[in-house]
């Protein structure tokens, strides 16, 4: 289902009376800001959204190919908290919720050799590096290496510098490079060695405090782990949790500003690129608005439908990490769409199959590189390229302070993936509850 399209408000909604802690200004339409705005309006708080953009949603996009509507960017989220399958249930679209097919990812080597990531393991980081999977991908002198970490117990976690720091030290050069950093690559779009211990994992800090072993701190967090996929979509895409999002806060009173650039904002309200001053109290939902990030990622996704009969066994599953550094792949991970999510594969005729490559940067010739980088890494013939969409996004990975008294919420609070955000942003709307609450009954007192 194509999410429709939103009119621009013709001019902002005038300032009212209502004493600054009651009108809240939510400065971006992507998740965060809509989560922020469908809460407090749902509380009966008068809430404005701002947004450059003539539609809601940021990265939460679709495409239309060859007559499929897909997404553009995000299309799954992590299962851990539950919290965005709760939100989707209190959306109306509990029953839409789907796992992908269980399947495990694989890895390209540098050389072009293909081999499945070690399925115990968490961000390529094997629970048992003794594993025939593990000696597979890294061979047995990295599988030896990696040994050393149950040997030397874990007494301080907080000594490494990094994740790729704790990685190297702990299990070798050939885990990191073989096995973490591809998945680091394809799954935050950056490096081990840029990422805390807390980024890369939420739960890694408290394992490892827990364990004598990087190993068994895996271990346990495998343990915790629900049983089940560690994500999941909707059926027909994850950009209709934004349409929802948005129908839902529109029917509380919420309202939007579209294609209107926010150009100043404090603590007390927001400049319009038109002059226009509206007080009230802000929530940068924006990382953009935030100003120049301290740390950004652009990453190019290329989705293409394609005739390929040879991808009719999905031959890498429902996706593959390339291993950076040599080979004849320049992407850096794929995604076979319609071998992961089958309500996509259930809306193709035979031998038609949706693919996504992810890339640092597209070369001059799309086309060619894309058939070329997906015949590289499955094997499969590829009979017709049908339609192809490329486009380039950036994540915020460390956002610009916010300016003093403002609330932060998504990439403008350096909170990336839609489990940390979904949860982050209601925490917001929570806090702004409370606030209007209690100036509410003061104001009644007085």
């Amino acid at each position: 289902m194509t999410q429709p399209p939103v009119q621009p408000v013709s001019k902002p909604v005038p300032s009212s009376a209502l004493p600054a802690p009651t009108r809240v200004l939510v400065v971006g339409a992507g998740v965060a800001g809509l989560v922020v705005a469908r809460d407090l309006a749902r509380s009966g708080i008068q809430v404005t959204v701002f947004d450059a953009a003539d539609r809601v949603g940021g990265q939460l996009a679709s495409i239309s190919l060859a007559g499929l509507d897909v997404d553009a960017a995000a299309e799954s989220f992590a299962t851990r908290g539950g919290a965005v399958a709760q939100l989707a249930s209190e959306l109306g679209l509990v029953d839409d919720l789907v796992l992908p097919r269980a399947s495990p990812a694989w890895l390209i080597g540098r050389h072009g050799e293909a081999h499945p990531l070690p399925a115990a393991s968490v961000l390529g980081i094997p629970a048992d590096p003794r594993g025939q999977d593990v000696v597979d991908a890294i061979g047995r002198r990295g599988s030896w290496r990696a040994r050393w970490d149950s040997f030397v117990p874990l007494r301080r976690p907080e000594a490494y510098r990094s994740f790729g720091d704790l990685v190297r030290r702990r299990m070798g050069a050939r885990v990191l490079d073989g096995l973490v950093a591809p998945v680091v690559r394809g799954v935050y779009s950056s490096v081990p060695e840029a990422l805390s211990l807390a980024q890369a994992s939420p739960g890694l800090p408290d394992a490892l405090r827990a364990s004598r072993s990087l190993g068994a701190a895996v271990a346990r967090l495998r343990a915790a782990s629900p049983a089940g996929s560690q994500v999941a979509g909707l059926r027909g895409g994850v950009h209709r949790l934004a349409a929802a999002l948005e129908q839902d806060a529109r029917a509380a009173g919420a309202a939007f500003v579209l294609g209107a650039r926010v150009v100043s904002v404090d603590a007390s309200g927001v400049g319009l690129e038109s002059g226009e001053r509206i007080e009230g109290r802000v929530v940068l939902a924006s990382a953009a608005a935030a100003g120049p990030a301290l740390r950004a990622r652009a990453i190019t996704l290329a989705t293409a439908v394609v005739d390929a009969s040879d991808l009719d066994t999905a031959p890498r599953g429902t996706g593959a990490l390339v291993e950076a550094g040599g080979g004849a792949v320049t992407a850096r991970a794929l995604t076979h769409s319609s071998a992961k999510w089958q309500w996509l594969a259930d809306r193709l005729p035979a031998h038609r199959h949706v693919v996504r490559l992810s890339y640092d940067e597209m070369p001059d010739d799309p086309e060619a590189v894309v058939t070329a980088d997906l015949r590289a890494i499955t094997g499969a013939r590829i009979d017709r390229l049908v339609e192809l969409d490329v486009r380039t996004w950036t994540r915020t990975l460390e956002a610009a302070p916010s300016a003093r008294g403002l609330e932060a919420a998504g990439e403008a609070a350096s909170v990336t993936g839609l489990a940390a955000i979904v949860p982050a942003a209601r925490a917001t709307a929570e806090r702004i509850k409370a606030d209007v609450t209690a100036a509410r009954q003061g104001d009644a007192e007085g």
